[in-house]
């Protein structure tokens, strides 16, 4: 274990779900135990007054004696995590059944504990407060905490009762949703393991993840994902049952039940049965696995702790000045995949912890929904990867250059005076007039279009984001603050917030957890080494792969460059798998040009770079272009802002196969001439892009390009366009 001197010295469709009618045959007791259960959910304060308050309550009030008479409660010396026995002497294990060694450090003390005593504790605090919203036939809906909590209870005895066996694992196929939810919460609770998978999923990755994490049910959400588990059930030695509630199944299937039977099944089982289980967890166990998304091989399954997860959702969440309910509710809206870790740690367990309203987005959000959802429930907290935000971006774009000559121009007025003064004095609260004229004026109606009135703070992750956008949103306003992590660190381990905020930095390291930089380079570039509570237990039956990541002293090799600022601010340049060497021996990282590229030339939307183990450097590159409302696929047909650049230039193309096709002399020209700027701007020759190509379509998720997080997958790009990155270096032969 390290000291704390080897922390740097500055870091440290219609459907029958949760109706009314259909809750209260969810909760104990059917219609009458709603109505006993029943809470206020108006006039408390904390409680937002612009989301309708739920139909579900008749005015009464659910206390915690109330819930006792439904059930028998843990009493608070029961809710305390069984005592570690410190027997365990390695930082990690491969083991869906191991146990580890608590990351106990100066730095961070505090005794871990279990997800069921963070629940159980945020009932005495949040029970009658809104803990998830959804939208039904129009209107929105809410259940509490403490239905939560017996939701989630009554789930977990139904997955008992269907033979859910002690580390093993529910996985969950479906759009965010409550059901999804008090799934999850359940899983834990019956002593199993949380296991998402992304809706985007085949059938062939949906029986590799349900075969490797031994899943013993899978739930899911519709008849199309039930086909795909139906079609490799055979396969799966562990399955046991699969319960669908968005949908009901067509017919009746041995094996196959819906929530409500799932429940009702539930309902046979002691409470005594379900507590005897949850006292006897520990904080060092697995509870969630969350799968690599398999950029560079087959996807590994990441063991998270109960310790891994409530620590994370008080302590991360916190550098991100999240606010628990006492202070203000926070409200965010759920809508990126609760298979990644960043959503499931943002939207579910720091939901719980600082008893956040969370309200659903529909699941056709990522296709054009998710503002109506924004403007509806006003989040005061919201995060998104880096592309939902450029499509907010390109969104308003759109509508800008449709707008009359005099809205255009106040918008680019206040947008540039906003800019100026968020780039100059970025940390000053005194604005000039004239800025604040500007927000007055436009910006405060622009935020408020976008539901953004009342959100204090604006997140992203996961990859990076070019100047280009950060810049559009400082001009609205809104900052854009990073946060660090990956599924090995359960989310953020570092994280920028209003009080610490570097524009382009991840921020500063989570208070409690270490980091370092090794190997670096005369810039102070190496690769990034972490340490905390925050890490791991280790990868599910890999210990080749959990060795390589974690060394002797417990520190997590990322993979992933960066440097540290003397103030203690992250830089991510890029990853080591990444890394370019060229034939010459030239170390070339290609995130930093790729971003150049993209900043110099605003018709371009994906750039990869070329040239490992070759003679030179090269580059294939894609149009902005629209996406199919329905599919979420790049069209043939440019964006507004991409048009825009051709008409710059002398062009009339207003597609990608007429630039492509004809190679237009105008575009083409351009674009040369942007990567010509580039190479003047670069350290050496060996870093020039040489050759470059315009590809017929855009990359996507569809097309195998990028990942279910937006993440380029450079391997599969390179064996895809294998033909036209021959081309390249068999002209150069000539």
């Amino acid at each position: 274990m390290p000291d704390s001197a080897e922390a740097p010295q500055a870091s440290q469709p219609a459907q029958e779900s949760l109706t009314p009618r259909f809750l209260s045959r969810l909760l104990p007791g059917g219609p009458g135990c709603v109505r006993k259960l029943s809470l206020s959910l108006q006039c408390r304060q904390g409680v937002r007054p612009n989301v309708t308050s739920s139909s579900l309550t008749d005015g009464q009030t659910l206390s915690k004696e109330s819930i006792s008479h439904a059930l028998t409660l843990p009493s608070p010396e029961k809710a305390k995590d069984a005592q570690l026995d410190g027997s365990e002497e390695t930082l990690w294990t491969t083991r869906a059944d191991g146990r580890v060694r608590p990351r106990l450090h100066p730095a961070c003390p505090q005794p871990p504990y279990t997800v069921h005593r963070m629940f159980y504790e945020a009932l005495d605090k949040y029970g009658d407060l809104s803990a998830l919203g959804f939208k039904r036939q129009g209107t929105w809906e809410h259940i509490s905490y403490s239905q939560y909590y017996l939701l989630a209870r009554r789930t977990a005895k139904g997955f008992l009762k269907l033979g859910l066996e002690q580390a093993h694992s529910v996985a969950i196929l479906g759009f965010n949703s409550p059901e999804w939810f008090f799934s999850a919460v359940g899983t834990v609770f019956a002593g199993g393991i949380v296991t998402g998978i992304y809706t985007t999923s085949s059938s062939e990755a949906c029986q590799y993840i349900a075969h490797d994490s031994r899943a013993n049910i899978i739930v899911v959400d519709t008849q199309k994902q039930l086909e795909k588990i139906l079609k490799v059930w055979k396969n799966l030695p562990h399955l046991k049952a699969v319960v669908i509630y968005g949908e009901a199944p067509p017919k009746k299937m041995a094996n196959v039940y819906t929530m409500e039977e799932l429940m009702e099944l539930g309902d046979e089982l002691l409470e005594e049965t379900l507590d005897a289980i949850i006292n006897t967890q520990q904080p060092n166990q697995c509870c969630v696995l969350i799968y690599t998304s398999g950029t560079t091989g087959s996807p590994k399954g990441v063991m998270l702790s109960q310790d891994n997860i409530t620590w994370t959702a008080r302590y991360g969440s916190q550098a991100g000045d999240i606010q628990p309910a006492e202070v203000q509710q926070e409200v965010v809206v759920s809508y990126l995949p609760l298979s990644h870790i960043a959503a499931q740690i943002y939207d579910l367990w720091t939901g719980i912890q600082w008893g956040a309203q969370v309200c659903f987005a529909e699941p056709d959000a990522l296709k054009g929904s998710l503002l109506n959802t924004l403007r509806e429930v006003e989040p005061t907290s919201h995060m998104g990867v880096p592309r939902v935000w450029e499509k907010i971006m390109e969104r308003i774009q759109e509508v800008t250059a449709q707008s009359g000559f005099i809205r255009r121009k106040m918008l680019l007025w206040a947008m540039s005076v906003t800019l100026e003064q968020n780039l100059t004095c970025p940390g000053s609260d005194l604005k000039p007039f004239t800025a604040r004229l500007a927000d007055y004026l436009v910006l405060a109606k622009v935020r408020q279009a976008l539901g953004f009135a009342k959100c204090q703070k604006s997140f992203y992750g996961a990859a990076p984001m070019t100047a280009e956008t950060q810049h559009f949103f400082l001009g609205l306003n809104i900052r854009l603050y990073a946060g660090y992590g990956l599924s090995e660190t359960s989310g953020p381990h570092f994280m920028s917030s209003p009080y610490n905020y570097r524009l382009y930095s991840s921020g500063k390291v989570v208070p409690g957890c270490l980091a370092k930089v090794v190997n670096e380079d005369s810039e102070g570039v190496g690769e990034i080494c972490l340490w905390g509570r925050t890490i791991f237990m280790g990868y599910l039956n890999m210990e080749d792969k959990t060795r390589e990541a974690i060394d002797a002293e417990g520190w997590l090799h990322t993979g992933d460059t960066g440097r540290l600022d003397a103030d203690g601010f992250l830089y991510i340049t890029g990853r080591l798998k990444e890394l370019i060497i060229t034939a010459g021996g030239e170390n070339v990282p290609p995130v930093p040009i790729e971003e150049a590229v993209k900043t110099e030339l605003p018709i371009i939307s994906n750039a990869m770079l070329i040239g490992d183990q070759r003679k030179f450097l090269s580059m294939l590159l894609t149009l902005k272009c629209t996406l199919d409302p329905d599919t979420s696929d790049p069209t043939d047909n440019l964006t507004e802002q991409a048009m825009e650049f051709c008409q710059r230039v002398g062009s009339k193309a207003t597609t990608v196969s007429e630039i492509v096709g004809t190679k237009d002399e105008a575009v083409y020209q351009a674009i040369e001439q942007g990567i010509q700027r580039v190479n003047k701007n670069a350290a050496a020759r060996p870093y020039h892009i040489q050759k470059w190509a315009i590809l017929q379509k855009d990359f996507s998720i569809s097309g195998g390009e990028l990942g279910p997080t937006m993440k380029l997958k450079r391997l599969t790009v390179l064996d895809k366009y294998k033909d036209i990155i021959d081309s390249f270096y068999r002209e150069q032969r000539k």
